[in-house]
């Protein structure tokens, strides 16, 4: 078993999206009728479908409508695909960490074609040991389950291994998947709730995490 692994969400942590997904659900829900505001929407990104549609209509919405404003998101933010950019860093410090030995694994809701679409982004494949989709898991973020698999597929213990993320959700996850949190503030949320939601470090981008690399949580493992 490996002792540790790096595992990282994509959206707002490796890859400028965030903002993107936030205006693709405001005009999902409007389409469908619902009037959110565009930050209440911010603060449940990260969250996969179902659990944001509930974060943000509640329990007692109507479901059958739920396919339908998924499918709508969906299709806006595939116009996005081919445009998408990662941050500063993000490809540099994947590589480096592969070199440095760390088993680094995706942990995200994406799938399928956005997935692809992501990965293409980072364009690090060589880097990334195995990914850890929403297809993989019954409950995402913040119940630990994407982090655990993730940690999973290439045999590492949670003790020693990191979890880096963006979102009140990430730090959620990856504390009670017993990994180290650690966060970036390039998805938008605020230094001072991530360290509430867990952050044992936090960065301002992937770019300044690798600058620091051998001072984090990472360079003393």
């Amino acid at each position: 078993m490996s002792r540790h692994a790096a595992v990282f969400d994509v959206d707002g942590t490796l890859v400028d999206t965030n903002h993107l997904h936030a205006v693709c659900w405001w005009e999902a829900l409007r389409q469908a009728g619902h009037r959110v505001s565009m930050t209440s929407v911010h603060g449940a990104i990260g969250l996969g479908s179902a659990d944001l549609l509930e974060h943000l209509l509640g329990q007692d919405r109507d479901r059958d409508e739920d396919s339908a404003i998924s499918a709508g998101h969906k299709a806006l933010y595939g116009t996005w695909h081919e445009r998408l950019t990662p941050f500063d860093g993000a490809r540099d410090l994947l590589r480096r960490l592969h070199a440095d030995g760390w088993p680094v694994v995706l942990a995200t809701s994406a799938s399928g074609p956005e997935l692809t679409a992501l990965r293409a982004a980072i364009d690090a494949d060589e880097a990334i040991s195995e990914t850890a989709s929403a297809d993989d898991v019954d409950t995402g973020k913040p119940a630990p389950d994407p982090v655990q698999h993730a940690l999973e597929l290439v045999g590492a213990q949670a003790q020693g291994s990191v979890f880096v993320g963006d979102s009140v959700w990430d730090m959620r996850a990856g504390r009670r998947a017993g990994v180290l949190p650690v966060a970036v503030l390039s998805g938008g949320v605020c230094r001072a709730e991530l360290e509430e939601a867990g952050a044992r470090e936090v960065y301002t981008d992937t770019a300044d995490l690798l600058r620091s690399l051998d001072g984090s949580a990472f360079g003393r493992r």
